[in-house]
């Protein structure tokens, strides 16, 4: 599937292009597209509950496990609601080049779709020369956009891990994904946004869902300050056996998140899966060997957090690059995240928990800025753009330009929101909190 016009990224540069002149029949709803996108949304939302819920518990302390599942389950049911009422139409309604307006509030048109009981295509940007026609119902695409929308406020939770209130998790979590996350999606997904009519290539959110989260995340890491004990007391993991299978359930719903962004069931979803495997296989090589020449033992955590850092690096270019180009991304972002999740925290002196920044925000960085080296021409191809767009310097600096934003807007805007929240209901636990454990000392509940 082809994008709609130049530049549009992510998930609009894998839809058809349909010529627009009289002869050309109407779009319809494509069962195959249909069948596909609903198993995706479903593969991505598992990344959530169960999937990074696990990974998560899995490397905190016993003492904070329920209450770090509790984070990423209750941020689903939040988020789904924020993405109801507001973040949908913030996101992908027609406004400015910067966000959407409010004519999808409380998805009040997603009905229009559907005419006697037979659906009928929906048309993103409609009325303007971005316009972007789909082969799927707006129902189905509304949720596997809700989908990324909940798991991008859950990852940031790795970096304040075992030392946030609960309610200012919740509290956060709600104003950052509709001040921050909707327009970012806006800017690079919407055929009407800023970064997309630039010619920025995201293929499924290496901007809007990982680099987001990473400078979200260490940003509160930074505020928050370091957890009680760090550097001086056992802080390990209490049980890595979850991590595997947290890990092991991203890998697999990560298809969904990939692979789904080609909005149909095609050569460039396929070709999507494809690199995602190769890549996720790679980092967790390189983050391996890394690991064992630095420090003479390769380690389970090490293996999960390289093949996640490759999973995060790819999904820029999944549907831009060639397997050759995934291998080249997969090696070469498995040991820069393993220095950004040792050496550059030890050196800054952060206490990143779960190194959301260092795995999440340093892969997005390094995969962005890497579609821009290895993207495919005839991958890219639009109808406004036969040739398509190649790795090149031109994209190269389109796509650090893009980076740079992203970083700078979720950076200034999640330390203003966290200030806010602090001063509406505090951030921190208290210190006897914290040495009780947030399970007993937020939910009334313990592990046995």
């Amino acid at each position: 599937m082809a994008a709609a016009s130049v530049g549009a990224a992510g998930l609009f540069a894998a839809m058809p292009a349909f010529a627009q002149d009289a002869a050309a029949p109407a779009p319809s709803i494509d069962t195959g597209d249909t069948a596909w996108m609903l198993v995706s949304t479903a593969l991505v939302l598992m990344m959530t509950i169960p999937g990074l819920g696990l990974f998560y518990a899995g490397m905190v302390r016993k003492k904070n496990v329920l209450a770090t599942l509790m984070q990423s389950f209750a941020l689903c049911c939040i988020i789904t609601i924020v993405w109801m009422v507001a973040g949908y139409s913030l996101a992908f309604s027609n406004g400015t080049p910067y966000v959407g307006g409010l004519s999808k509030a409380f998805l009040a048109t997603l009905g229009d779709h559907i005419s006697k009981g037979a659906d009928i295509p929906f048309t993103i940007g409609a009325g303007t020369d971005a316009a972007t026609t789909m082969t799927i119902p707006e129902s189905i695409f509304m949720m596997f956009q809700m989908t990324f929308a909940i798991i991008t406020p859950a990852l940031i939770a790795g970096a304040y891990a075992e030392r946030m209130k609960f309610s200012a998790v919740c509290l956060f979590s709600i104003l950052w994904s509709l001040i921050v996350y909707a327009p970012v999606a806006h800017w690079v997904w919407s055929p009407l946004g800023w970064l997309a009519g630039m010619g920025t290539l995201d293929f499924a959110g290496g901007t809007v869902v990982h680099i987001n989260a990473g400078v979200a995340g260490l940003v509160c890491a930074l505020v928050l300050g370091k957890r009680r004990g760090y550097g001086t007391e056992d802080l390990a993991p209490f049980n890595l056996t979850y991590a595997v299978i947290g890990a092991s359930l991203l890998w697999v719903g990560w298809f969904g998140f990939n692979a789904g962004s080609a909005v149909g069931a095609n050569g460039r979803a396929g070709m999507a899966m494809a690199t995602t495997q190769i890549a996720a296989a790679a980092a967790g090589v390189s983050w391996m060997v890394a690991e064992w020449f630095r420090t003479g033992k390769p380690t389970v955590l090490g293996i999960l957090s390289g093949a996640v850092g490759g999973l995060v690096a790819i999904t820029p270019a999944a549907g831009f690059v060639l397997p050759g180009g995934a291998l080249a991304i997969g090696l070469i972002t498995g040991v820069v995240c393993y220095w950004g999740a040792t050496s550059l925290k030890h050196m800054m002196g952060y206490d990143d928990s779960l190194d959301a920044f260092g795995v999440h925000g340093v892969g997005g960085i390094v995969g962005a800025l890497l579609t821009g080296v290895f993207a495919y021409g005839p991958l890219s191809a639009t109808d406004a753009n036969p040739a398509g767009t190649s790795g090149s310097l031109h994209q190269l600096l389109v796509q650090a330009e893009a980076v740079g934003v992203t970083i700078v807007w979720c950076g200034i805007m999640t330390f203003i929101l966290l200030k806010i929240v602090d001063l509406v209901v505090g951030l921190r636990v208290s210190t006897e909190a914290e040495q009780e454990g947030l399970d007993v000392a937020l939910h009334g509940e313990r592990i046995n």
